[in-house]
């Protein structure tokens, strides 16, 4: 667990102790699964006098899906940053368990390293080569290993990214707009290799996205970030694969457009 107050970071660490027999403690095994892989109260953010988030609340649950939208420049990915440990001029408290990984935009491959030094590197494994190409092979891309980054396409650098995340086991995953310069066909693609891994996985799961159907169709919950908090929180309780035309899921859409200040289709 690491909580990070006004910039800190603070790790706990349990106290040694003499050996003894195992215990059972039914109790704190559930408040263990109970307990968030994130949460935040009362985070803050400001850049050059304009105030992007102004007391934020958040919780994600251990192998919950959350999808985040919000207008350009909402603080969508400062908050996801804030998460990663990647913005040390937040303010508020921010706590997380476990691993953390993150997938961005760019797949931020190392040019100079083949897919498969990019996926271990700097992983720390008994035998990093051999989970990077476990990985790889769940992602479809065992055979790209000892290819270079700037031979592969769109689609297969970012399943390289997700293989470089989950790599390391993440009990929170990260994803900031990974998916918005694929193709419509490739997007399709990754939205189902994600949720398929996601299902296998079960990391908790903050996905920073633009596209209101993406939301629908991924994620647990999708939150609209507004005037730098929680705006709108929405739950979606439909088995996966999801059909966007379901009635639930258009009487959504039109919910979260509103939400975001876009008027409905045919109005002005």
């Amino acid at each position: 667990m690491a909580t990070r107050v006004l910039g800190a970071v603070i790790s706990a660490r349990p106290m040694a102790r003499e050996p003894s027999a195992p215990e059972t403690n039914p109790d704190s095994a559930g408040e263990t699964a109970n307990t968030p892989v994130a949460r935040v109260r009362g985070l803050v953010r400001d850049f050059d006098g304009r105030r992007v988030l102004d007391g934020l609340d958040l919780d994600i649950a251990p192998g919950e899906f959350v999808a985040l939208l919000g207008r350009s420049g909402s603080g969508k990915s400062t908050l996801l940053r804030a998460l990663a440990g990647l913005d040390r001029g937040v303010r508020g408290e921010l706590t997380t368990h476990g691993t953390i990984a993150v997938a961005f935009q760019e797949p931020r491959l190392v040019p100079w390293k083949r897919v498969l030094a990019n996926v271990f590197l700097g992983l720390r494994h008994p035998d990093p080569k051999a989970a990077a190409r476990a990985a790889l092979a769940e992602v479809g891309l065992a055979e790209r290993a000892n290819a270079w980054p700037l031979t592969l396409s769109g689609g297969e650098a970012q399943r390289a990214s997700l293989a470089r995340a989950l790599v390391r086991e993440p009990d929170l995953l990260l994803l900031d707009e990974p998916f918005s310069a694929l193709d419509a066909l490739t997007r399709i693609t990754i939205h189902r290799l994600v949720i398929d891994l996601w299902q296998r996985r079960r990391p908790g799961v903050l996905l920073v996205t633009h596209d209101v159907d993406e939301a629908l169709r991924l994620a647990d919950r999708v939150l609209v970030l507004g005037d730098g908090r929680i705006a709108h929180e929405s739950r979606i309780e439909l088995p996966r694969p999801r059909r966007s035309d379901h009635p639930l899921l258009l009487s959504l859409r039109e919910t979260l457009l509103a939400e975001l200040g876009v008027a409905p289709e045919g109005t002005e």
